[in-house]
């Protein structure tokens, strides 16, 4: 296969998930994509076992790369994979999620009229029975209302559902790996891209399937490190626009806590309302520790 064939370079971080990597893989095995136009990058992130076992059967299906690297957190994961990625446009998702088959051919339609843009994707709940993985995908959602309602500028897009030009990218110097949580990394680097002038474009017929199996202390901790990297990104963006660190309105906050009664049905809404509370508290905590842990890092 020669390289200039490869239209896709997929780039998946993964650790310690072997039965998520799994399905993730054979859903990219059943995209309706030609397999000589996209390679898929698995970057094993100093997962113990190791994932070769996993990535080996699906060889013969798929152009696919193992990378593994010691622990070091995702940013620095995707930054890996996409310094061995070929093709002309990277797509990045995680090792939780399953894209529908049109994925690739509903981006490559959108990359025909948005060739430099950053395109972000829509995520599906594939747990709706685990209320904690609900209320999770729910508040993705509302962040997604908050900062993409301009649809002629959309300001954020997560990160298990993206693709940007590779040159693009490196010019950006990737994602922040000063992040070392699957936490506000995605943020920053949308911020950055539009920093510099570029444009975004949401495009919600790209859709995944996020199956992120999550528990009441799950939860919690999910929300403590958003807190965490919502301090990260206020700091480095200071830094960037030599400004103080802002946070959102209070409104963001009160808009937050009653979206989901007119997300979900009926008898969920209050339990669902009950866990935004619970978010906000965790994400408060978190980034009030992460700013203390950053105070006691400053040499006095």
């Amino acid at each position: 296969m020669t390289h200039e064939h490869i239209f896709f370079s997929i780039i998946i971080p993964t650790y310690n998930r072997p039965t998520r990597l799994e399905k993730c893989l054979r859903s990219l095995a059943q995209l309706n994509f030609s397999r000589d136009r996209f390679e898929v990058i698995i970057v094993d992130d100093g997962s113990d076992p190791p994932m070769q076992s996993v990535v080996t059967p699906f060889c013969d299906q798929l152009d696919l790369t193992l990378i593994q690297q010691s622990n070091s957190g995702p940013a620095k994961a995707r930054n890996t994979g996409a310094a061995q990625a070929i093709g002309q446009f990277l797509v990045f998702t995680d090792d939780d999620c399953m894209p529908a088959p049109d994925w690739l051919k509903i981006l490559e339609a959108c990359f025909a009229k948005s060739p430099d843009c950053l395109i972000g994707g829509l995520a599906l709940n594939a747990l709706p029975d685990n209320l904690y993985s609900t209320a999770s995908q729910v508040l993705i959602d509302y962040l997604y209302s908050y900062y993409n309602t301009n649809s002629g500028q959309p300001n954020f897009f997560a990160s298990n559902n993206i693709a940007l030009p590779r040159e693009r990218f490196h010019t950006l110097g990737g994602f922040d790996t000063s992040f070392p949580l699957a936490a506000g990394e995605d943020r920053e680097f949308c911020d950055r891209w539009l920093h510099h002038g570029y444009a975004m474009v949401y495009e919600p017929d790209a859709q995944i399937y996020h199956a992120h199996h999550l528990t009441l202390q799950k939860f919690w901790r999910q929300h403590f490190n958003y807190g965490r990297g919502a301090f990260c990104f206020h700091r480095v963006r200071a830094d960037r626009t030599r400004d103080r660190v802002k946070v959102e309105p209070i409104s963001f906050y009160l808009n937050l806590l009653i979206y989901p009664l007119s997300q979900a049905p009926t008898w969920q809404a209050p339990l669902m309302a009950g866990l935004f509370v619970v978010s906000q508290i965790a994400n408060l905590v978190g980034f009030f520790w992460e700013r203390w842990q950053q105070k006691l890092q400053i040499p006095s």
